[in-house]
């Protein structure tokens, strides 16, 4: 017995330190949550607590796509010069605005010098086939010239009609109105005038550049068309129909939201499983440039629910909760289930019916918890 004493004492010992901290650890593990809680004023004015009741508001499940700015076709000008030539003046520099019919450029060369004269000889030409063409007619009709002779009168007279009315579509063209053309008249250079209102967005040349037929000169958006191609996913095409609100915010002000509407969705879907839905602006920023990269928000779905401020729920043990006051700075705390979130508020879609007409904690809950 002597031997052992000093080993079990040694043992009771090591037992006797460790005990209290497991014995606390257990009494806490089993110790039941507590779902009320009792403030006075002042401390719930101190914690930033506010009271107030559930309600509806008008929410939408939602989309989140991105996408950018873009043009239709007819609303992308691209403007060469059909006969080409050179480029003797421009004062456009990309982003300028332009007025339909204002000169944006003026082009030289010794085949506008060519197609003016090719009109004029046309043209004088005419009028003395004209005349010989009316002469003929009436000794025709008066059996005086054979009718061979009024026929190939009438022939030249109608191939030169031709001729002159190609040559004058061909001075339109190019921004010469052949009426007004006269042989005192003809110039080297002709003005280049803008077809729309709109901005520059390219500039392909410069001043003494030769340019060909097919050569494009300056590229130019139309903006009254101009809209947003959001990217969407083939899992989320159903989803999106024509008609739905869009929120659009970009890159530079984030915080700053543009309000919209889906008008085409493309059920064409690319090798990536994206399609494109094209939303017009309803307010849309000053300064809207093609290929400008912006977010998009879709609202799929509007309802009206019962909803609470972000700040009311809290969550606690992988579940959802509120506070609702009992009596004077009594709360309980409230299982909840929640839905959509926008604008700071969320919906409450479990619990929301037991909630009614009563007073709930709207902001800084989680203090409470």
């Amino acid at each position: 017995m002597k031997q052992f004493f000093p080993s079990i004492l040694f043992i009771l010992t090591l037992t006797g330190c460790g005990s209290p901290e497991s014995a606390e650890q257990s009494a806490s593990d089993s110790l039941p949550e507590s779902d009320r809680i009792t403030m006075n004023k002042a401390t719930l004015e101190k914690a930033g607590v506010l009271t107030g009741t559930i309600t509806r508001k008008v929410m939408g499940a939602s989309l989140t796509v991105n996408g950018v700015v873009d043009v239709p076709p007819q609303n992308l000008v691209s403007v060469s010069f059909p006969p080409g030539g050179y480029l003797y003046s421009t004062r456009l520099m990309p982003g300028m605005r332009i007025k339909k019919g204002e000169v944006i450029a003026e082009m030289e060369d010794p085949s506008l010098v060519q197609l003016q004269q090719d009109y004029l000889m046309a043209r004088a030409r005419l009028t003395f086939l004209e005349r010989e063409f009316a002469r003929q007619q009436t000794l025709n009709a008066d059996k005086v010239s054979a009718d061979k002779v009024f026929e190939q009168v009438r022939s030249d007279y109608e191939g030169q009609r031709a001729m002159v009315s190609a040559n004058a579509e061909k001075l339109r063209m190019i921004g010469i109105v052949p009426e007004s053309l006269s042989p005192e008249r003809i110039s080297r250079r002709v003005s280049l005038r803008s077809p729309i209102n709109g901005f520059v967005s390219k500039v392909h040349v410069n001043i003494g550049k030769y340019v060909q037929p097919a050569d494009v000169l300056f590229e130019l958006i139309n903006p009254d068309d101009i809209h947003a191609a959001l990217s969407i996913f083939e899992k989320d095409l159903a989803r999106v129909s024509i008609g739905q609100k869009v929120s659009i915010s970009f890159v530079d002000e984030p915080d700053r939201v543009y309000d919209g509407e889906v008008i085409l969705v493309n059920r064409n879907v690319d090798e990536d499983r994206i399609a494109v839905a094209h939303c017009h602006f309803r307010s849309k920023p000053a300064q809207l440039l093609p290929g400008m990269f912006l977010n998009a928000r879709i609202h799929v779905r509007e309802t009206e629910v019962p909803a609470l401020p972000e700040s009311a729920v809290v969550r606690y043990e992988q579940r959802e909760f509120v506070f609702v006051e009992s009596s004077a700075g009594v709360f309980d705390m409230k299982v909840v289930r929640t839905g959509e979130k926008e604008d700071g508020f969320v919906e409450i879609i479990g619990g929301a019916e037991a909630l009614e007409g009563r007073t709930l904690v709207i902001r800084n809950a989680y203090s409470l918890l």
